[in-house]
């Protein structure tokens, strides 16, 4: 079997870009993948046309040897971009793989230690009130690990793009403290701040908070310098959540070994696809680091998660963008015909061959591109911060 062509199409998905990736072969099989990096979807495009030069003639059920001679084919290794489109392919590569042989893609990656999938889900609000109501809701309906979002940004100007980091702490600290008190110690609770916190924002937002109120924290700082987050870690003992933006091991090597982060935000669709992913979770389970992975957007990255989660020993809980509190639109059905299914909090892993997920590709041929970008935020100096 030799790969044929290699496909791409960024298409609108709810609110945001999907970039689905379609790897066709001699024999009439073909695998589909998805590569993360919104808003810079032309980008990673670009990246696939280049390897699709040279893939095309390939064995797709080589997906190690592929993946090293995509990583390390040029002079310049790796980069977000880079990976992000290896990993669509490489994805689509286990598709395919599984298809052929007439497995699951689990089954690749060392067969079924799970029968589903817990999920966590993500909710706000724009007070205590409105996030207890909301908590409540989700723990009637079964779930017990929920992240919240700093939704407080108080006068956020006339384009709502004003954020000031120092006024979010400290309301968002006393909302969790009574969101808390309201839930009790059962259900998981954690918050994500996108990394739009300093060192110091960030150690005295934990500070203002009773021990025991999180479980978890996410990406409260940026993470180009690990040392930065040695530095927080001396400076509260909350759980962090790290690595979605990692696109590489190496990346997550530092983070790990050092004992940096305490879950690991793998996102599939950005560290390199299925491949560079598992290796990720052994190095996690060396060190008793459970997975928590990054799952924003579409139905392909989700199903390839979830396969994931089901082959590994070390693993917590999966983002999920549909709950009670969220009604997200990345699992369009007409778009996404087949795919893996949600049962309330869990997944329920596909038995199908390779990753039990169908794209309507004649409709992608049709749609025209449609720029998405993130929010620009500043502080009120008009001086830039992280979305």
């Amino acid at each position: 079997m030799k790969i044929t062509d290699i496909k791409s199409y960024p298409v609108w998905v709810g609110h945001r870009n999907q970039l689905v990736v379609k790897v066709e072969t001699d024999e009439g099989i073909y695998g589909l993948g998805e590569a993360v990096l919104s808003g810079r979807e032309m980008a990673v495009v670009g990246a696939i046309n280049h390897y699709r030069e040279w893939l095309i003639g390939r064995d797709p059920m080589r997906m190690g040897a592929l993946w090293q001679e995509m990583y390390r084919s040029q002079y310049f290794e790796g980069g977000r971009v880079l990976t992000a489109a290896i990993a669509a392919i490489d994805i689509a590569l286990y598709d395919i793989t599984g298809k052929a042989l007439g497995v699951p893609v689990y089954q690749l990656l060392g067969g079924k230690q799970r029968e589903w999938i817990p999920c966590f889900a993500t909710m706000g609000g724009s007070s205590a009130e409105e996030m207890i109501e909301k908590a409540q809701l989700l723990v009637d309906n079964g779930w017990k690990a929920i992240r919240t979002t700093p939704n407080y940004r108080g006068d956020q100007g006339a384009d709502g793009q004003t954020w000031e980091p120092w006024e979010s702490i400290g309301v968002t600290a006393a909302w969790l403290t009574k969101l808390r008190e309201a839930i009790g110690p059962e259900p998981v609770l954690g918050i994500d701040y996108h990394h739009r916190l300093s060192v110091a924002e960030a150690a005295s937002f934990c500070q203002r908070m009773p021990v025991g109120t999180l479980d978890f924290l996410e990406e409260p700082i940026r993470d180009e310098t690990p040392e930065a987050y040695e530095t927080l870690r001396t400076m509260t003992g909350v759980p962090f959540a790290i690595g979605e933006e990692f696109a590489s091991k190496w990346q997550f090597l530092p983070y790990i070994e050092r004992g940096i982060t305490n879950y690991a935000r793998v996102d599939v669709s950005n560290v390199g696809g299925l491949t560079e992913a598992l290796k990720v979770a052994g190095m996690a389970e060396s060190h008793y680091i459970d997975l928590m992975p990054h799952n924003p957007l579409g139905p392909i990255c989700t199903a390839a998660t979830v396969h994931l989660a089901a082959a590994v020993p070390n693993f917590s809980w999966l983002e999920v963008r549909h709950s009670p509190t969220e009604a997200g639109q990345f699992y369009d059905p007409d778009w996404f015909p087949v795919q893996a299914q949600q049962d309330g909090a869990r997944y329920l892993v596909p038995d199908a061959p390779g990753l039990g997920v169908e794209f309507n590709e004649e409709r992608a041929k049709a749609a025209e591109f449609k720029y998405w970008e993130a929010p620009h935020l500043r502080r009120r100096d008009g001086s830039y911060t992280n979305w």
